[in-house]
């Protein structure tokens, strides 16, 4: 997994809600294609932009709550959070460089 972070209810807050820099969120579930997809970009994502952004991945199915709260309706959401709250959303499987363009807007 490298670079990104797994998050689940326990550890959500702390790594993204209370992280000092932007974290780039990947909602995903193990049976949706285009999640997989994305995982590769998502990964290089958080190689490059090391120290810049933080990159997480939260399994909808395990935090349905989490899910819920964040008005997650279709899978992959790529979300980008700053001090606590969501500063922009992508929904689809994005290609490099949508995902660094989006990214790049955020931080």
């Amino acid at each position: 997994m490298g670079k990104v972070i797994e998050v689940d209810q326990n550890n959500f807050e702390q790594e993204v809600l209370k992280s000092e820099t932007p974290v780039l969120v990947d909602f995903w579930a193990t049976w949706c294609g285009p999640c997989r997809q994305v995982a590769p970009v998502v990964e290089e994502i958080a190689n490059e932009k090391d120290g810049k952004i933080k990159v997480c991945k939260i399994d909808v199915d395990q935090n349905r709550d989490i899910a819920v709260q964040y008005g997650i309706r279709s899978i992959p959401t790529l979300a980008i959070f700053k001090a606590g709250e969501v500063s922009g959303i992508q929904i689809g499987a994005l290609d490099k460089s949508q995902l660094t363009a989006f990214v790049d807007t955020e931080i």
